[in-house]
């Protein structure tokens, strides 16, 4: 992006420093030993010491944001400056899921529960709309987006993609949500891969099927 905006990175700090507070807020309350990884039904088979709650969220937090600022920096041809707005707000929609998932997980230690896979589920499905709300607007980019090898050959396979994904996205990100409402796991657990395999194989699909279209046509021309 050609200049920062400083309301947004001050925003974004301190939506940051939310989980940090809580953790100090909850440090003594925090058992010696918490969770660190969960079965499919939401229980706690991992553990490991309370400290590595604070490397979790400089991960998960700062570690993302970090990422995501220098990206269009590292960007070789600086192709995100040309979609920066939209990059801005699914740099906000990033962050504040991540702080998010890092008050939930500080949340869980300290009462020892098992992970709501529901809340889970629903948070992920709106992420992935919310992201499906923004692809039709990204301009053909190496970091964000869908990034197959004909789409970064072709601008035109590039925005018939994710003209074609924008909607599908959106759409499967509700249908995850939606899985919070299906009280059997093991078909909760299908229907959740039969929506991510849709999200990945429909645009690599489609852009794939317009490359050769699109190369098609040119040889004929």
């Amino acid at each position: 992006m050609k200049k920062v905006n400083l309301r947004t990175e001050f925003f974004l700090w301190l939506v940051m420093l939310v989980p940090f507070v809580y953790l100090w807020l909850s440090w003594q309350e925090l058992p010696a030993r918490v969770p660190i990884h969960f079965n499919l039904q939401g229980e706690a088979d991992g553990w490991a010491d309370k400290s590595i709650l604070i490397g979790l969220l400089l991960f998960i937090t700062v570690g993302l944001y970090l990422l995501l600022l220098l990206l269009p920096k590292i960007d070789p041809k600086r192709k995100i400056e040309h979609t920066s707005p939209v990059y801005a707000r699914i740099r906000v929609v990033l962050v504040l899921f991540m702080a998010a998932l890092g008050v939930y997980s500080i949340y869980s230690a300290s009462g020892q529960q098992a992970v709501n896979l529901n809340l889970i589920l629903i948070s992920i499905g709106v992420l992935v709309a919310a992201l499906g709300n923004y692809l039709q607007s990204l301009k053909p980019n190496y970091f964000i987006g869908i990034r197959t090898p004909w789409t970064l050959e072709s601008e035109t396979v590039w925005r018939k993609t994710h003209r074609l994904s924008g909607p599908i996205w959106f759409a499967g990100g509700l249908l995850i949500a939606l899985l919070a409402l299906v009280d059997d796991s093991m078909v909760r657990q299908v229907l959740l891969i039969a929506i991510i395999a849709i999200l990945v194989l429909v645009p690599v699909t489609y852009s794939y099927m317009e490359s050769k279209k699109e190369k098609k046509l040119n040889s004929q021309a």
